[in-house]
């Protein structure tokens, strides 16, 4: 499969930088991944809910000028289904099969703008715990991992 992991904001973690490096080296022999981060905007200390709003969007905003019109869009919130690995797994063969881009959404630290949701072809949780998104990235490419070695007959801890 191929997927590009589409988020906000720079890894500021060695650990996670380096995660994130070990499991795109390690997904590499099934496809094509790699990660697109766009910038995050500046957020006050105490910032009015209009505020978030207007963060949100501009976030999201940065994040769409990546999405192609036949990109299939896949946004991670935790209002959406959380599928168990290997049914992350069947999906992810079922999207590999049509020759579409599959892009993975991980918004900011106030999540994904009304028009990046909007725009999604599919919704994904992986919990309904709240993750740093930078942590979330690393989650993310190692379920992608777990599921390509599911989709090879490959061994994987369950």
């Amino acid at each position: 499969m191929n997927a590009t992991i589409l988020c906000v904001g720079k890894l500021k973690e060695k650990w996670q930088q380096q995660g994130c490096a070990e499991y795109l080296k390690r997904l590499s022999r099934y496809g094509k991944y790699e990660i697109v981060a766009v910038d995050d905007e500046r957020e006050p200390e105490k910032p009015s809910e209009a505020l978030l709003k207007q963060i949100k969007d501009k976030e999201g905003a940065a994040l769409l000028k990546h999405i192609r019109p036949t990109d299939r869009v896949i946004a991670l919130c935790i209002q959406a289904p959380a599928p168990d690995s290997v049914a992350l797994s069947k999906q992810l063969t079922a999207w590999s099969g049509d020759g579409r881009r599959n892009v993975f959404v991980i918004g900011g630290s106030n999540g994904l703008s009304d028009a990046v949701l909007a725009r999604a072809d599919a919704k994904l949780s992986f919990s309904n715990l709240t993750f740093p998104h930078g942590l979330m990235r690393v989650i993310l490419l190692e379920q992608l991992y777990r599921a390509e070695r599911i989709r090879t007959g490959e061994p994987y801890h369950k």
